[in-house]
């Protein structure tokens, strides 16, 4: 009980995280891990889990969505549902073992995007880019979502900054909504083609809290200073690149 407690205070917070900014994977991930999950299935359960919080989130922000400049809301989101699955097949296909050695590489990398992402993008804004541009770095970042997806929808704020010089406030309703288009095409496969669900209980309790925060972190967003949550999420990021690097290195 007490690890299924554990479990859903994790699920509440990454929900919420995702909802507001992006950097729930870094709760989640680690919790699940600590409880006994292989990586593998950790990251898998993880999707798996913070879908419903997607879409929670998605029913906040509805009303506040809007196409990008230069592409369609529904080119967009094809191309997210075809990388996200894609990334989740290459998941289960490639040996276990190359995502072990890689966790703490694609934790170090979401955590440089996480410290750096926003100010690159300020840096570097260009024109709108090309819809095949848009679209083909919407499916690379998609690939990586499904994949592994720390920090996704961080970089995909910060890829349309960068090509469509879109505000980053304005960025997050359709940020979680490409999210929960990764999340969908990769919790898909990974409920049908891996051991996501032998542990009911556990994926459960990560589900309920993801849906709860997601529902309430995207109602309170507008009223919690931005910089504090994302100082949690860039604190812990640093904390689990470390303790997963000393692992590595062990």
């Amino acid at each position: 009980m007490a690890h299924l407690l554990i479990v859903l205070l994790a699920g509440l917070v990454s929900g919420a995280l995702n909802s507001v900014g992006g950097g729930g994977s870094f709760i989640a991930f680690p919790v699940l891990v600590a409880a006994g999950l292989a990586p593998v299935t950790a990251n898998a359960a993880t999707t798996v889990a913070l879908l419903p919080g997607a879409f929670a989130s998605l029913w906040v922000y509805r009303r506040e969505l809007q196409p990008l400049a230069g592409t369609s809301t529904r080119s967009l989101t094809v191309t997210s549902v075809v990388g996200g699955g894609l990334g989740a097949v290459l998941l289960l296909a490639l040996p276990s073992d190359s995502f072990d050695r890689l966790v703490p590489w694609l934790l170090a990398f979401a955590t440089l995007v996480l410290v750096f992402g926003r100010r690159i993008a300020s840096l570097l804004k260009t024109g709108v880019l090309s819809q095949p541009t848009i679209l083909g770095g919407q499916f690379v970042l998609a690939l990586y979502g499904g994949y592994f997806g720390g920090a996704v929808g961080i970089l995909m704020v910060a890829f349309w900054s960068i090509g469509l010089g879109l505000d980053p406030a304005a960025g997050n309703p359709p940020r979680v909504a490409q999210l929960a288009a990764i999340y969908c095409a990769a919790a898909a496969i990974f409920l049908l083609a891996s051991d996501v669900a032998d542990r009911p209980l556990m994926l459960a309790s990560l589900v309920v809290g993801a849906v709860v925060g997601g529902f309430g972190g995207a109602v309170v967003a507008r009223r919690l200073p931005p910089s504090v949550l994302r100082a949690l999420v860039l604190t812990l990021a640093i904390a689990m690149t470390a303790v997963y690097f000393v692992k590595a290195a062990g």
